[in-house]
């Protein structure tokens, strides 16, 4: 096993590999069946699915699917075994052991009276987010970051209210740069 993957496999307290989250990325076909036949492939083997985003890629006629799971090694080797054998997939790519750069985007509604808007404008200052929407009674903030942060994010505004939340999911490209170490 090589030094990153014994660092990123935790062990449980009996000596047992544990569950880690995993994030895959999938170029694909952008076909009417190719996202309907990696979900199914998750199901049909009992696989979890954490998040899925599904989207366009740079080239006509791809799209990108980016996957977090979670699973001990053996499970995770048979997720992309199975992936590779989907029809319209070109190419997987396990990005957890590769530098990678992931985010999330969260749209909150949140109950905003009058008498709080400035403390909901201040927490959404410290996370860095920012106000999309807002009516008499409520507003609607945009976090954008790693899934800690909108959650962080979302922790804090609780406590006025969650009016409404949707979220994206997980998107995730390798990191090119490596800088010096």
């Amino acid at each position: 096993m090589s030094e990153t993957k014994a660092k990123a496999t935790t062990m449980s307290h009996n000596g047992e590999q544990s569950s880690r989250k995993h994030t895959i990325s999938v170029l694909v076909k952008h076909s009417f069946n190719a996202l309907s036949r990696i979900v199914g492939l998750f199901s049909g083997r009992g696989f979890d699915i954490d998040s899925i985003s599904f989207g366009e890629g740079q080239e006509p006629g791809l799209a990108r699917i980016t996957i977090t799971t979670h699973g001990d090694e053996q499970i995770i080797e048979q997720i992309n075994k199975q992936l590779h054998k989907v029809v319209d997939v070109l190419k997987v790519a396990d990005l957890t052991y590769e530098p990678f750069v992931e985010r999330e985007l969260a749209l909150v509604k949140v109950s905003a009276p009058q008498s709080v808007r400035s403390e909901i404008m201040q927490i959404v200052n410290v996370f860095r987010a920012k106000i999309i929407d807002i009516s008499h009674d409520s507003m609607t903030v945009e976090v954008t970051g790693s899934q800690d942060k909108v959650n962080a994010s979302l922790g804090m505004l609780r406590q006025f209210g969650i009016v409404e939340v949707a979220r994206t999911g997980s998107v995730a490209l390798k990191r090119e740069y490596q800088g010096q170490t």
